[in-house]
């Protein structure tokens, strides 16, 4: 872990992103005390591919068919509440 001062991260930032990407820690410190920290980006989770679960799940040949009547009033049938 490399510690620099304000004026030396200033000066040095390309030299400093550098040792960043080879995966070293910089702390940057004003008058001796650390003030920031720059470390290496991960890119957040990785993104999800389309059609990566193909085939995992089975869909029911009826899966775009209307829903029954009754399924949202209590299976009585009635369309009135």
């Amino acid at each position: 872990m490399t510690t620099v001062n304000i004026h030396e991260a200033k000066t040095h930032l390309s030299r400093l992103l550098e040792a960043v990407l080879a995966g070293e820690d910089v702390i940057i410190a004003r008058a001796g005390r650390p003030i920031a920290r720059l470390t290496p980006f991960d890119g957040g989770p990785p993104r999800r591919r389309f059609g990566q679960d193909a085939g995992l799940y089975d869909v029911p040949e009826d899966f775009d068919e209307p829903l029954p009547i009754g399924l949202f009033t209590g299976g009585s049938g009635a369309t009135d509440p």
